[in-house]
């Protein structure tokens, strides 16, 4: 059976991710240690002891995930787990470079290089906006979008029926929150995050990583990846870079990834790189006919 790799998004970080890889495969460590020399930084010492508060900065965080999804793609490859080949792959946000980097876009370096520089430039714009984003429970998507639209708001994540995630103005936020109930959902929260990603308050990094990526080369993927954009699979390198700079603002669309990419690829099997179980879960609430397999250390390549 083929598999359908998916990657994780800013969220999912835990102290000490990627250390068991590090310390038992030799294929991680060198990313690893790669990543320390590109970056200019300790990225070892935040993935693995923190703090956590450092850990969860943009800055830190996108490219700490980065590293940990592909580390986890390459031990995969290692361990033989891929030999019956990868039909597609898709990622959460940032996940999606992740995604695009093992399809061979662009290769590791300039994948790292690129997210570090989002992941900057998304720290500069929550800086200046400030924001905040909810998580939306139990209603659907015209419920959610209604909703927005009456505080002003941004619907940011289409994540699995009956979890949507607003993103915008921080008291417009707090206000949407006390009316959720009314407006038909179960439970509304404030998320615990640094801004308001998939927002318009995201424009400035929006439009700056777009000039980054101008100076990038990019290739056709050598399998399908399915964009947040859209939630289709986009090959030609010029929409490539549309749609990811599109995704800094956008709408995501990830529960649209996980069902065009079933239905599109057949029989398969979904293999999670990253900590948390988070995209296990939101696949569980899509379709639980879907199999996945979830990895983030050394223990899951056990079984």
């Amino acid at each position: 059976m083929s598999t359908i790799l998916m990657f994780s998004g800013q969220g999912a970080q835990q102290v000490g991710m990627g250390q068991s890889l590090y310390q038992e495969a030799p294929v991680v460590a060198q990313l690893y240690d790669q990543a320390n020399e590109i970056l200019g930084f300790d990225l070892k010492g935040i993935s693995f002891a923190g703090p956590e508060a450092v850990l969860t900065e943009t800055r830190y965080c996108q490219p700490a995930l980065f590293v940990h999804g592909y580390s986890i793609f390459k031990l995969l490859e290692d361990k033989g787990l891929l030999e019956e080949g990868i039909s597609a792959a898709l990622g959460l946000s940032l996940g999606e470079l992740t995604a695009l980097s093992v399809a061979e876009v662009f290769d590791f370096e300039t994948g790292l290089r690129l997210v570090a520089e989002r992941g900057r430039l998304m720290q500069e714009a929550c800086e200046e906006a400030g924001g905040s984003m909810a998580a939306l429970i139990g209603g659907g998507r015209e419920e959610a979008s209604d909703l927005a639209r009456r505080f002003d708001l941004d619907v940011a994540n289409f994540n699995c029926p009956g979890q949507i995630v607003i993103s915008g103005n921080k008291a417009a936020i707090g206000e949407a929150v006390a009316a959720a109930r009314d407006s038909g959902f179960k439970l509304a929260k404030e998320l615990n995050v640094a801004g308001a990603y998939h927002s318009r308050l995201m424009i400035p990094a929006r439009e700056r990583f777009a000039s980054a990526m101008e100076q990038v080369a990019f290739k056709a993927p050598r399998y399908p990846v399915y964009t947040n954009t859209t939630g289709e699979s986009i090959v030609d390198p010029a929409a490539i870079k549309t749609a990811l700079a599109e995704q800094i603002t956008g709408s995501v669309y990830f529960e649209d990834n996980m069902r065009n990419a079933a239905a599109e690829t057949g029989n398969s099997v979904f293999f999670e790189c990253g900590p948390g179980g988070v995209l296990a879960g939101f696949a569980k609430r899509i379709d639980r006919s879907f199999s996945v397999r979830s990895f983030a250390e050394l223990e899951d390549f056990a079984s």
